[in-house]
């Protein structure tokens, strides 16, 4: 690597805020001989001209000897990151690589098939005559010969191993504050009627700890094992099989990496099982810390890293929890350049939303964002539903207060169409969002204001969540709910002339700000120490409503009367 090239290699033709500077502690942290570097940007910052500049510093092929490793990956855990950077006219050396499933064959009668369920992996012994043009194939094989290749984290973790894309001098990632969750995620094993297709032909046990788990995960593989045999003796799959035999084969190396890990004594992983209804039941195995499999799959594959984020609180935590020596990692900071006036946060807490609480504290909620409608008649809003248990009853009391003609939501399979829809609306609605804190941009008139619903604390019915709290990391659940509220904050002002409010209803997040103080940004502290209640005019449903039409409300007053009848026998249509 040539930390010197960096400025060279920053792709934009001017600096904005503090890039400048930060490209200079960058160089400096890799002078100072530092193989990972941490770089704590906020929202706006550019991270991804950084993320570019710093790719840049990779050995080229006219740099290097024959054995050394040349070039940069660029990866994201987030899809719509990936999306941004190829839309980015800055960025369009950075080439772009997605798994098989994003791609279409070409051949004549398989144009809807994806490249992952094509003849070629349908069929024994497929010779396909074009592969050369296959858009996933080529794709590859661009990406491979380029300087900087990007993909997905999922991606970039799934080709550890791979002949095409081997080690590399730099790897930057973005957006890496999960990292150690991600890698849990990826690592974490489901054995159900979902992942395992002759799920009644086993006889599930009861499973109480891992030496049980072992011994099922051994049978399980064995049957997997026998049908993938099945599977192979045929000339010819039809998609559904491809889509059996491939997952049936990263199960069975999964399972084996799972047992191979659990009996190294030198391992750092700590694994554990949840079978929530007992006998029969699917059965969950999940890593904890998995710096093993970060390891093969992310520090095997680079020379020097650099991982982006705003929000990565604590540079020792982190370490820990994704296998670094913090010695040998640089933390730098770059400062935060938007006025806080811009982004203020308001305290609107009507009480605790903890499940035991959340039935009394919900309705006064409701009360306050209607009254947060009012103050913004004309401007879109975003309600942080948490859960979509909590999204159906905002919903529910939204709609019996009177506003619901302002209001969308959204369901697991169509969010990003209910999303999109949303921005592309010119009417002031408000979106009731789940898990959209991070990766969304809102920027000017998209969004003016947002509301937190609840303290983003991870569920301590999960087994790691519960093991680590045993453990008395309470440092780590804190960090982990103040990481999410972070992201959250900087979804609706991105640019230092945007401006967005942020309401807090739930008066656990007021708690959260105290107990995880010390681990705050200072830019993040400024808005909590401006932390103000607003001026919310009364509570009047009609003046929430005023700056829609008269059409609007009659055709939202009209579904919500022809819904309300299920037993029509068009409701469905008129739904």
């Amino acid at each position: 690597m040539y930390p010197a090239r960096i400025t060279d290699e920053f792709p934009a033709p001017s600096y904005r805020g503090n890039q400048k500077q930060a490209l200079a502690d960058i160089r400096a942290a890799f002078e100072r001989g530092k193989d990972v570097v941490l770089v704590r940007a906020p929202t706006g910052s550019g991270k991804s001209l950084l993320a570019r500049a710093i790719a840049g510093c990779a050995r080229t092929a006219g740099d290097a000897a024959a054995e050394q490793v040349i070039d940069a990956y660029y990866t994201t855990p987030q899809v719509s990151q990936l999306d941004d950077v190829a839309e980015d006219a800055l960025l369009e050396d950075l080439c772009v690589i997605r798994g098989k499933n994003n791609y279409d064959c070409i051949l004549p009668g398989e144009t809807d098939t994806p490249v992952n369920q094509a003849p070629c992996v349908r069929e024994r012994k497929f010779d396909c005559q074009v592969k050369h043009r296959c858009p996933y194939f080529s794709d590859r094989a661009i990406a491979s010969n380029r300087r900087i290749a990007a993909m997905t984290l999922a991606y970039f973790m799934q080709t550890a191993g791979s002949d095409v894309f081997g080690k590399r001098d730099v790897v930057v990632i973005d957006e890496a504050h999960g990292l150690g969750e991600w890698a849990e995620m990826y690592a974490t094993i489901d054995l159900s009627p979902q992942s395992i297709p002759m799920w009644n032909d086993i006889d599930v046990p009861d499973i109480d700890g891992l030496d049980e788990a072992i011994a099922f995960t051994e049978r399980v593989e064995h049957l997997a094992e026998r049908r993938v045999k099945e599977l192979r003796q045929k000339a010819e799959l039809t998609g559904e099989e491809v889509a059996e035999r491939d997952s049936l084969n990263t199960l069975r190396q999964d399972l084996g990496w799972f047992r191979e890990d659990y009996t190294d004594t030198e391992s750092a992983t700590t694994w554990v099982v949840d079978q929530a209804d007992g006998e029969h039941a699917p059965v969950t195995i999940k890593p904890m810390n998995p710096e093993r499999y970060l390891k093969h799959t992310v520090w095997d594959r680079g020379n020097r890293f650099a991982l982006l984020s705003a929000t990565i609180l604590n540079k020792e935590a982190f370490c820990a929890n994704v296998g670094l020596d913090p010695d040998n990692v640089a933390l730098v900071e770059v400062g935060h350049t938007f006025p806080v006036e811009n982004r203020p946060l308001y305290n609107v807490a009507q009480g605790k939303m903890t499940y035991e609480h959340r039935d009394d504290t919900l309705p006064d909620i409701v009360r306050t964002i209607v009254r947060i409608m009012a103050r913004h008649t004309d401007e879109k809003g975003l309600i942080h539903c948490h859960s979509y248990a909590i999204q159906e009853q905002l919903k529910t009391l939204l709609d019996d207060f009177g506003v619901g003609a302002r209001v969308r939501t959204h369901d697991k399979e169509g969010r990003d169409g209910a999303l999109s829809a949303w921005k592309r609306s010119d009417n002031p609605d408000v979106f009731l969002s789940v898990k959209m804190e991070e990766a969304l941009d809102l920027e000017g008139d998209l969004c003016r204001w947002q509301v937190l619903c609840k303290a983003p604390y991870p569920n301590t019915r999960d087994s790691r969540v519960a093991r680590r709290l045993e453990d008395d990391q309470w440092g780590w659940y804190y960090r982990t709910a103040l990481r999410t509220v972070i992201q959250a904050c900087g979804r609706v002002v991105r640019a230092p002339d945007d401006y967005g409010a942020t309401y807090l209803a739930d008066s656990s997040l007021l708690d959260l700000f105290e107990r995880a103080d010390h681990d705050m940004p200072d830019w993040f502290r400024a808005q909590v120490d401006r932390l103000s209640q607003p001026d919310l005019p009364r509570f009047a449903p009609d003046q929430a409503l005023s700056a829609l039409s008269s059409d609007t409300k009659r055709r939202h007053d009209r579904s919500r009367s022809r819904s309300g009848d299920g037993n029509h026998p068009l409701s469905d249509v008129w739904d």
